[in-house]
């Protein structure tokens, strides 16, 4: 993967997980709110360390990756990893993916447009694990996401979700009346004051 963006307007961040230095440049000269990065994915990529989480040998997806952080972790813990978002956030994405992952290990690293309400012979696979951090706001997107979620995964696949609840009540509708339909899940990981909560999921076997 080759590609650059002007430093100007642009802002960078540090991070440390795992043993890993992640540095993440969040693009606002051509983005705004795929450009933030999200108290939620820090929380994610927290449990991930805290739990000592190891993707060697799986194939993950990350939903709406944004600045890449919790794909680009979960790469370098060993994942098969795509990170999708909308095209016009690939750019950033692949920059901090040729930033933070070792020319040895991109390989295994892919990055691809993937829209939920677009047909889904987008991203054909089943995956291992899926991964996404504070995607669950807009109502209007609630149903293609649980649809995408059906379309990749099995019910051996493990989901993991991680919410600011505060930011959008909608959120908490999700959880408790539209993602049951499909899905058990259980919290894993919650921090109370910020009401960010991580959601281990997993597809029900009798769900199509």
């Amino acid at each position: 993967m080759e590609h650059s963006i002007s430093s100007e307007s642009n802002q960078h961040q540090l991070y440390q997980f795992c043993g890993y230095e992640l540095k993440i440049t969040q693009d606002f000269k051509h983005l705004t709110v795929p450009a933030i990065i999200w108290e939620a994915g820090i929380v994610l990529c927290r449990y991930f360390e805290e739990t000592r989480i190891n993707f060697t040998g799986k194939k993950v997806i990350e939903l709406g990756s944004g600045t890449g952080l919790v794909g680009i972790l979960a790469s370098l813990l060993g994942g098969e990893v795509t990170l999708t978002d909308r095209p016009n956030v690939l750019n950033q994405i692949v920059h901090n993916v040729n930033s933070n992952i070792p020319s040895e290990l991109i390989v295994r690293t892919k990055v691809s447009a993937l829209q939920w309400d677009h047909p889904h012979d987008q991203c054909a696979s089943k995956y291992d694990v899926i991964i996404g951090s504070d995607i669950v706001y807009d109502p209007r997107q609630f149903q293609p996401l649980i649809n995408m979620l059906l379309h990749l995964s099995n019910p051996d696949t493990v989901i993991y979700l991680s919410s600011k609840l505060i930011q959008n009540i909608a959120a908490v509708v999700f959880y408790e009346k539209n993602l049951p339909t499909h899905f058990d899940f259980e919290i894993v990981h919650t921090l109370p004051r910020q009401l960010i909560n991580v959601y281990k999921i997993s597809r029900r076997i009798d769900s199509d």
